[in-house]
């Protein structure tokens, strides 16, 4: 893939920069072979300074049960139009030993202790933290 055809999330060369969360949520997730690896299940926003920390990025399961949750760093994830989602440069196997979060601690989360891990394991990916 052409890096022209990958937009970056806070690339001011989008003709409609901003997206409402809810279009944002349900959004495909792909890898740079353009497979499918999950979805967005929802977003993470750091209620002081208004910065989407993480895409909480669902895969696995079978309709809905058995699924994974994982919190990914904003800055890794970069938009396609041509697959009219996001692209990762992970493998499936890079995100199975990441650090993971349950699903009941989406509310209320407060990652002010994993952060660093979160951030540490994507690293390599640039990924820069959001604090």
């Amino acid at each position: 893939m052409d890096s022209a055809e990958l937009v970056k999330a806070d690339d001011s060369s989008v003709e409609h920069p901003l997206i409402p969360a809810k279009r944002v949520n349900g959004a495909d997730v792909f890898n740079q072979a353009h497979e499918k690896i999950g979805k967005i299940e929802d977003i993470a926003i750091d209620k002081r300074t208004g910065k989407v920390a993480y895409a909480i990025l669902s895969f696995g399961g079978f309709f809905g049960l058995g699924g994974k949750h994982q919190p990914l760093p904003w800055s890794v994830l970069t938009y396609s139009e041509e697959d009219s989602g996001y692209v990762v440069p992970i493998t499936e196997e890079f995100l199975a030993l990441a650090p993971k979060l349950d699903i009941s601690e989406l509310s209320g989360w407060d990652d002010t202790t994993s952060r660093e891990d979160f951030h540490n394991y994507y690293g390599e990916y640039g990924v820069r933290p959001y604090w």
